[in-house]
C-alpha cells in the first residue's frame, strides 16, 4: 500500500493547480487521474484530433481578467500569453427559418474576453511543468474511499485492471460533485442531504457539444464579418471566431440542442447541418472546410452523468457546504463547480483549489501539532 500525505483525485485545472500550492508548501501529495493525460475538460487539439500545442479548445477557451482576478493573478504568475477574442467585424443574428440572416454593426467587447497562446492547455503544460512526475498518476480510477483510523484508504483501478490501494491523511477531490458522487463509492456513505446536493449540482460543459470548420484562411474577416452570431434556428445557437494567434482559420459553435437529441440525430447529419449554417451565414466559402471537429462532452462518462443530459443549469454552490461529518475532516471538494464566486469557470477552479489548499494545510498542521 503506498501511503502519502494528501490524495487529489483529479488531474484538471482545479487538481494540478492544488498540487501546485500543496507543492509550494513542500507537502507530500499524490495526484491520481482517470484520464490517460492530464487537462480533464481543457482539451486543445489540431485538426486531426490530437493534442497539440497550437489548437482548438474543445472545452474551455476565454477568460475575464478584468472581472476575474485570481486567474489573472495566476496567468501573470505563470507567464502565460494571451490574446483578445476577435471582435472587429458586424455580427449576424438569425431570428427564424423564413427570414435571412440579419447583420449588424459589431460592438466592442465589455469586458474583454481573452484566450490564450497555444490554447488553454498551455495552462496545463505550465501548471504540471513543475510538479515532480512521479507524483503524477494518469489512467488510474479512484473508485472507493474509506474511512479509518490514520485518514482515508483509496481504491485505484487502472486501465489495465490492476486495483491498488492509497494511505492519505486528506483527500482532496477535484471534480464535479455529480462525478465524485456517481463514481467513487464511500465507507460510511456520504449522507443523504450531500449525496443529493452533489446530485443536483451542474456539471459546467457536461451538457454541451461543440463544432469547430477549419478552413484555409478567415474568409469571413475579409468580408467584414467578426465570426459572431447568435442563431435561433440552428443548429447552432453561438457562433464564434475560433481561429488561433498564429492564424489557423475556424469557426465553431455550441450546438443548440440536448444531449439525447444529438445522439439521436448523430453527429454526420449534425456537422453536415452545422457546416450548412456557416455557408447561409458567411458565404459559399464556408461549405468547404479542410477539416471538422466535434466534441460532445455529454458523451463523456469522466464529464457527464444521465443526469447533465437534461441539466444545463449552471452550478450554484450551498451556503452550509458540501460535505458533513464524519468526512468532514478528511476530504475536501474542489473542482470549479464548488467555486464560491467563478463556479463553473477556470477562474472558479483558481478560487476552490486555493480554498482547498488552504483548508487542508490547516488540517495538517493542525494534526502535526
Amino acid at each position: 500500500m503506498r501511503n502519502t500525505k494528501v490524495a487529489i483525485i483529479g488531474g484538471g485545472f482545479a487538481g494540478l493547480h492544488t498540487a501546485r500550492l500543496l507543492h509550494a508548501a513542500e507537502i507530500e501529495f499524490l495526484l491520481i487521474e482517470a484520464r490517460a493525460t492530464l487537462g480533464g475538460r481543457i482539451e486543445t487539439v489540431n485538426e486531426t484530433g490530437q493534442p497539440d500545442a497550437d489548437g482548438f479548445d474543445l472545452g474551455p477557451s476565454w477568460i475575464w481578467p478584468r472581472m476575474q482576478p485570481a486567474i489573472a493573478a495566476l496567468v501573470a504568475e505563470l507567464d502565460l500569453l494571451t490574446f483578445a477574442q476577435n471582435s472587429d467585424g458586424d455580427v449576424v443574428f438569425e431570428r427564424m427559418s423564413r427570414e435571412s440572416a440579419k447583420r449588424y454593426p459589431g460592438l466592442n467587447q465589455e469586458p474583454e474576453a481573452l484566450r490564450f497562446i497555444g490554447g488553454s492547455a498551455s495552462l496545463v503544460r505550465a501548471l504540471a511543468q513543475g510538479l515532480p512526475e512521479a507524483a503524477l498518476w494518469c489512467g488510474a480510477q479512484v473508485t472507493a474511499m474509506r474511512l479509518n483510523e490514520t485518514g482515508v484508504e483509496l481504491s485505484l483501478r487502472f486501465a489495465d485492471g490492476r486495483i491498488e490501494l492509497i494511505q492519505a491523511s486528506q483527500v482532496i477531490a477535484a471534480l464535479p460533485p455529480r462525478i465524485l458522487e456517481a463514481t467513487v463509492q464511500f465507507e460510511p456513505a456520504q449522507e443523504k442531504g450531500t449525496i443529493e446536493l452533489w446530485r443536483q449540482t451542474p456539471t459546467w460543459m457536461a451538457p454541451h457539444a461543440k463544432f469547430f470548420a477549419i478552413y484555409d484562411r478567415p474568409f469571413w474577416r475579409e468580408a467584414g464579418f467578426s465570426g459572431t452570431a447568435q442563431s435561433m434556428v440552428g443548429p447552432l445557437t453561438e457562433i464564434h471566431d475560433a481561429t488561433t494567434y498564429s492564424g489557423k482559420a475556424a469557426l465553431f459553435g455550441f450546438v443548440g440542442m440536448g444531449a439525447e437529441q444529438r445522439a439521436a440525430i448523430g453527429a454526420v447529419a449534425l456537422k453536415e447541418a452545422s457546416i450548412r449554417q456557416f455557408t447561409r451565414i458567411f458565404g459559399p466559402q464556408a461549405a468547404h472546410p479542410r477539416a471538422t471537429l466535434y466534441k460532445d462532452w455529454a458523451a463523456d462518462p469522466l464529464t457527464a452523468t444521465s443526469a447533465d443530459w437534461f441539466s444545463a443549469g449552471h452550478p450554484n454552490g450551498p451556503g452550509g457546504g458540501w460535505i458533513a461529518s464524519p468526512w468532514k475532516e478528511r476530504l475536501v471538494l474542489a473542482g470549479s463547480e464548488t467555486s464560491r464566486g467563478e463556479a463553473g469557470y477556470l477562474a472558479g477552479a483558481v478560487q476552490a483549489s486555493s480554498q482547498a489548499a488552504r483548508d487542508v494545510i490547516s488540517k495538517l498542521v493542525v494534526e502535526q501539532s
